[in-house]
């Protein structure tokens, strides 16, 4: 089996649901495949007026183990042409875990503050065989799939939204977070100020339950409850949009 990073952009229009939802789509045909998805990650890039984008310009990174690289590849590639809105400018990545090198990591970023170009990530991904490939419209969406990969492997960028074949936003209630860590591959539970929690208190999870991945570690960031002394509860979502932007 083979560790793979997949990264997708561009995937909609205006009118159409985003590349989150499109990257839980992936992961439902990957696991019907047989394939282990252990999680996907939100990358936030760039905003800049000579970027084109739909919302918010987000990527989205897909980590998974497989037994075939090319019928990955395959998979994503006949899935995102399926999808595609019009419109949409469909950028696909697929590599191992392994060849996500520096450069890579760099590439990632460097899509988070400045402007990057197509040419330049064609002639990286070709540079550490990595396969690159644009599906649809002016192909944009290259840049940022092949951001998402490096910025995965970086392990300091990005928050869930899905862990290990949970579409982790129907996870709701209280929780011991012995029990909630069996359930989703939550590798902490911290408090702001870097604490981490006992796996035998309780976790009260809101409704937008994300956690960041940070120190290449998936962890859940809470705060006090008032309702007992051994209660926590996940962050406001502003502050976890706050850290893994």
């Amino acid at each position: 089996m083979i560790e793979l990073l997949i990264g997708i952009d561009d995937t909609d229009n205006k009118n159409t649901r985003g590349t989150g939802f499109r990257s839980r789509q992936m992961a439902d045909l990957f696991s019907k495949e047989g394939y282990e998805v252990l999680e996907i990650l939100r990358h936030q890039l760039f905003v800049h007026d000579d970027i084109p984008y739909t919302s918010q310009n987000s990527s989205a990174s897909i980590h998974i183990i497989a037994d075939d690289i090319d019928k990955v590849i395959n998979l994503s590639r006949d899935f995102l042409n399926e999808i595609a809105a019009d419109g949409s400018d469909v950028g696909l990545c697929v590599s191992t875990f392994e060849k996500v090198n520096q450069e890579i990591i760099d590439w990632g970023r460097n899509a988070k503050k400045t402007v990057l170009t197509k040419k330049d990530a064609l002639a990286l991904a070709a540079k550490h065989q990595i396969h690159l490939e644009g599906l649809t419209g002016t192909h944009d969406g290259i840049i940022g799939s092949l951001a998402a990969i490096g910025l995965r492997k970086w392990g300091n960028d990005g928050r869930c939204i899905w862990l290990q074949g949970h579409e982790i936003r129907d996870i709701k209630g209280v929780h011991q977070i012995s029990s909630l860590k069996k359930m989703v591959n939550i590798d902490e539970v911290q408090t702001t100020e870097g604490m981490v929690i006992d796996d035998e208190e309780y976790l009260d999870i809101n409704e937008w339950f994300r956690p960041a991945m940070k120190n290449s570690k998936i962890i859940t960031y809470v705060e006090p409850t008032k309702n007992t002394s051994n209660e926590w509860k996940v962050v406001s979502k502003e502050y976890i949009k706050s850290i893994s932007n």
